[in-house]
């Protein structure tokens, strides 16, 4: 079966767009990462679905989601993929979670348990440091609207996020950035633009920037696996300390990965992530 689109209402009735990527067994629940949308998940969603129903989402303010004025913090997010869970009866889901959303997962994990069966945290750290100054500046830089796909692919591959956050890095930059971004640009009359508003995007990260959210991992009782890509903006160290923290927690690096690591090494994050949704499935 093909995957199909819809909508569903969040916290306070915002309207989340939704795709059903089908499958039959436990559910799964796929959350992106700051400014991405759920199609960033379409090549995972494509093994999974052999594990389980598969579901993603757009955030508030994400990708074809409503944007509204607010609220843009903690609770809104959680509220939202709870009422994704209930809406699709996934729970209790197996929610995989990349940045911003392996954040959702894990918070969702320890904040309402009957509704997750395990989570994946895809490259998130639990320390997160004073950033949004540079954040800001980051998003002023883009030359936005960019006259072609080819040019947001050509501009997100190069090194200027790693710039305004961790320093010039070559290591750091990965091609595959480019990949990731193109799913969240659209076109107008004078070309491309983000999905998501600047001032949505940096409301999102007011909520968990400079906090130390390593607490929240000691409320988590289900299985949980930290993926890391050995090339994040994120310490690979710190995940894998985040991993010990959990009571029942594994850890994988993905050598040669930045950030985006299911797009950096689609294989690998496979390898990382099958087994672990695998033996939760059958339980």
């Amino acid at each position: 079966m093909g995957s199909r689109r819809t909508t569903v209402k969040g916290s306070g009735g915002t309207r989340l767009a939704v795709i059903d990527y089908g499958g039959e067994g436990p559910g799964i629940l796929l959350v992106h990462g700051m400014m991405g949308r759920a199609t960033t998940w379409d090549s995972t969603a494509a093994w999974l679905t052999g594990h389980g129903r598969v579901i993603g989402y757009d955030a508030r303010g994400h990708g074809l989601s409503e944007s509204p004025d607010g609220p843009y913090d903690r609770k809104a997010h959680l509220d939202d993929a709870a009422a994704v869970i209930d809406a699709f009866d996934l729970g209790p889901a197996i929610v995989i979670g990349h940045s911003m959303g392996g954040l959702t997962a894990w918070q969702l994990a320890g904040t309402r348990p009957e509704l997750v069966r395990a989570i994946v945290i895809g490259d998130m750290a639990a320390v997160v440091p004073d950033v949004q100054d540079r954040w800001h500046a980051w998003l002023a830089d883009w030359p936005a609207p960019f006259n072609s796909l080819a040019a947001v692919r050509e501009y997100f591959a190069g090194d200027h996020f790693g710039k305004y956050l961790v320093g010039a890095h070559p290591e750091r930059s990965h091609p595959h950035e480019g990949d990731y971004f193109i799913e969240v640009f659209t076109e107008r009359p004078d070309g491309y633009h983000p999905l998501a508003r600047t001032e949505h995007v940096l409301e999102c990260r007011e909520h968990w920037n400079d906090r130390d959210h390593s607490g929240e991992l000691d409320a988590v009782t289900c299985p949980a696996l930290v993926v890391a890509g050995q090339h994040s903006y994120f310490p690979v160290e710190g995940s894998r300390e985040m991993a010990d923290r959990l009571p029942d927690g594994r850890f994988v690096m993905i050598p040669n990965a930045g950030h985006v690591l299911h797009y950096d090494d689609p294989a690998a994050w496979r390898r990382a992530v099958e087994p672990f949704v695998a033996e939760v499935a059958r339980r």
